[in-house]
């Protein structure tokens, strides 16, 4: 079978930042050295790209799970460029691609089943044809950006821009441009590219999988400390138009935070959360599955299944009682007509039904704990 042609394009850029960065940059510390200013000016460049493509290329243009001001759309455009890793319309058309065929070996662009190095880079070395094509038909709404069409239109000439005249201008002020070139422009570029390639790659092989085991997503700090918050990849195709990767308030996410401080300043707004009640289930349902697995080989394996399904069954119903609580209190907190009184009879019942439910799952917890040992 003839293999899809070579992207040399591509080929070329990896290449080279790979080796400037593994070779000339050591070089180039030895001989000359490198200062605080350059370090540092590396590591911020590294944040600035990282945070426009999951901020921006990610959470906000792929999956809708908030919406923001046109002028941090702007930065968030000008840093995914700066990161270099297409447009953000032919990034979230991958994407949403790889959302919608997950794992799939032939129509998700990355699929990890591949392998890690096709995950990793393989796939964007050679011409697959697993895109969406130059139409974009699955970014339609995309479309109707001026900001996204714009960067698209123009990617070339600003990648070039941005790539040269940023590193060129620190370069300048500090006074060693060619310590300033290999640090803030190559050394930058490589790192935050494998950052992100990573979560096409080792976040489907290593970690948790806390939600589901539909798919091959994995949650994995490491990766989320370094991804600004993207390493909850479990979390996220499970709960893909949640704004948040870490959903727990110890979870490593940055992005979950920016969002968070924009949308308190009045920057951004309609930010997306996943119901309680479904992340609940999902967390339930893996738990059924692993501690059921593990008691298989126990002398009491059928008694001890049967008191897991019937206490799962019993979290699963005060859950969805929560569940059509809560419903039935943000319908009713929507209609002006309805007498306070009333309002707060059915705040209580939510109340109440999420204290139900809490106090079943510590019960569900507590015998997962006993039957996993």
């Amino acid at each position: 079978m003839k293999k899809p042609p070579l992207i040399w394009l591509n080929i070329v850029i990896f290449t080279l930042t790979g080796l400037i960065t593994l070779i000339g940059v050591p070089a180039y510390a030895v001989v000359h050295g490198f200062d605080g200013w350059q370090v540092a000016a590396m590591l911020l460049g590294i944040a600035f790209c990282e945070i426009s493509i999951t901020a921006g290329y990610h959470r906000l243009w792929s999956h809708r799970a908030y919406e923001t001001h046109w002028l941090i759309r702007l930065v968030l455009a000008i840093g995914g460029t700066f990161a270099t890793q297409n447009s953000i319309l032919h990034w979230s058309s991958d994407h949403r691609m790889h959302h919608r065929f997950v794992d799939d070996l032939q129509k998700d662009p990355y699929t990890a089943k591949r392998g890690f190095w096709f995950s990793h880079v393989g796939w964007m070395v050679r011409d697959y044809g697993t895109g969406q094509g130059p139409d974009y038909k699955n970014c339609n709404d995309l479309k109707k950006d001026p900001i996204v069409m714009w960067q698209h239109r123009y990617y070339a000439p600003l990648v070039l821009s941005v790539n040269l005249g940023i590193p060129l201008v620190i370069g300048l002020w500090h006074g060693d441009l060619m310590g300033m070139l290999l640090l803030l422009g190559v050394a930058r570029l490589a790192i935050s590219h494998h950052f992100t390639f990573f979560i096409n790659s080792l976040a489907h092989i290593w970690g948790k999988q806390p939600y589901s085991d539909h798919n091959t997503s994995r949650d994995n700090g490491i990766l989320a400390f370094l991804t600004m918050g993207e390493g909850y990849h479990n979390y996220h195709h499970n709960f893909q138009r949640d704004y948040r990767n870490g959903i727990h308030w110890w979870q490593y996410d940055p992005t979950k935070w920016l969002i968070r401080g924009l949308a308190s300043v009045g920057l951004a707004k309609n930010l997306y959360r996943a119901p309680i009640a479904k992340i609940e289930a999902s967390r339930a349902r893996m738990l059924l599955v692993t501690t059921s697995q593990k008691v298989m080989s126990l002398p009491q394996a059928d008694e001890l299944i049967l008191r897991l399904q019937h206490e799962y069954e019993t979290l699963l119903n005060k859950i969805n009682e929560f569940s059509h609580a809560q419903k039935q209190w943000m319908e009713a907190h929507k209609k002006s007509v309805i007498e306070a009184y009333d309002l707060q009879l059915l705040k209580k019942k939510v109340e109440l039904m999420k204290a139900n439910f809490l106090q079943q799952k510590k019960s569900w917890l507590a015998l997962h704990a006993e039957l996993a040992v």
